[in-house]
């Protein structure tokens, strides 16, 4: 229902969007919050992809080592 609803958006409600934001955060606030985003978003790839390392490599574990 979400993807329907910002597919409906326009170029006109995306300006209004950014400039609310400019005018509650200020000009100097954007970048640390994106650098903030980035980074939330990096560390989150991070944990994902360890996560999957492990379980990979849990997966190529021999029965008798599982047992210990």
């Amino acid at each position: 229902m979400t993807l329907l609803f910002l597919g409906s958006i326009g170029a006109s409600e995306w300006v209004l969007i950014l400039l609310a934001i400019v005018l509650l955060f200020g000009g100097r606030k954007i970048p640390e919050l994106m650098r903030g985003l980035g980074q939330g978003i990096r560390e989150f790839n991070d944990a994902k992809n360890n996560v999957k390392k492990e379980i990979k490599e849990g997966m190529k574990e021999k029965p008798e080592e599982k047992k210990e």
